[in-house]
């Protein structure tokens, strides 16, 4: 039987969920944030539960270190923030070859 989720009791743990965040991203502008809206049912179910959440992810892939500006989460972690009504905090964590 697969588990979801739900299977579990979430109450004071810490949750890690890979999230699917690598959005079109234009001018700055997100053009189509259904990648991010699918997630927040799974996230909210989280937090709903009692769970400290942490979310991982991607956005395009960096090759270089001047990747890093156009790729940055940020723009993401905002409309997030806005989606879910609540304080995203950012933290990134990039390992160069």
């Amino acid at each position: 039987m697969k588990k979801t989720i739900r299977d579990y009791d979430l109450k004071g743990k810490k949750v890690l969920i890979r999230c699917d965040f690598n959005v079109p991203i234009k001018d700055g502008e997100i053009i189509d944030d259904t990648r991010i809206k699918e997630s927040l049912e799974t996230i909210q179910y989280a937090v709903d539960q009692g769970a400290k959440v942490i979310l991982f992810s991607h956005l395009g892939r960096i090759k270089e270190e001047q990747d890093l500006a156009k790729n940055d989460l940020k723009i993401v972690a905002e409309r997030l923030s806005t989606l879910l009504d609540k304080e995203i905090f950012l933290n990134s964590v990039v390992v160069m070859n």
